[in-house]
């Protein structure tokens, strides 16, 4: 069964350059509405938590060390289709691979700085969710 929720987070390297209004606005342009939102900063040990299932990886420690280095903004989407139609709308990870006028490929750094996260499945989005917000949050 497919959801309407989905969950972003704009990344460090976004937010300390001073795209996170303009992310917000494509987000909102292609038609989602924001359940919930929330600027917060990660720890460490919550990137690490947040990150978990990518721990055997080789990235994984670069990538905790990037996602607790500033703040990031969090939020619950609702669309029909969310999930996917958000994975377009941000593009591919690498944004030299991602399509024009995707988020990624406007505002992305490289890589590992790709400006955006979109949960990849309808679990991952309720999991990735409340690790951010609570049920009430969430209303």
């Amino acid at each position: 069964m497919t959801s309407n929720n989905t969950f972003t987070m704009i990344k460090p390297d976004a937010m300390a350059d001073g795209h996170m209004g303009k992310i917000l606005a494509h987000i909102q342009a292609a038609g989602f509405r924001f359940k919930a939102l929330k600027m917060t900063r990660l720890s460490q040990a919550q990137a690490e938590a947040f990150y978990a299932v990518h721990a055997a990886r080789p990235f994984y420690g670069e990538l905790v060390a990037f996602m607790s280095s500033g703040p990031v903004l969090a939020a619950v989407l609702e669309k029909d289709q969310a999930v996917a139609d958000f994975r377009t709308l941000i593009g591919a990870t690498n944004p030299e691979q991602a399509a024009e006028g995707t988020i990624r490929k406007l505002y992305a750094r490289s890589i590992g700085e790709n400006a955006v996260h979109g949960s990849d499945s309808d679990e991952n989005a309720a999991i990735e969710a409340a690790f951010f917000f609570s049920g009430l949050e969430q209303a």
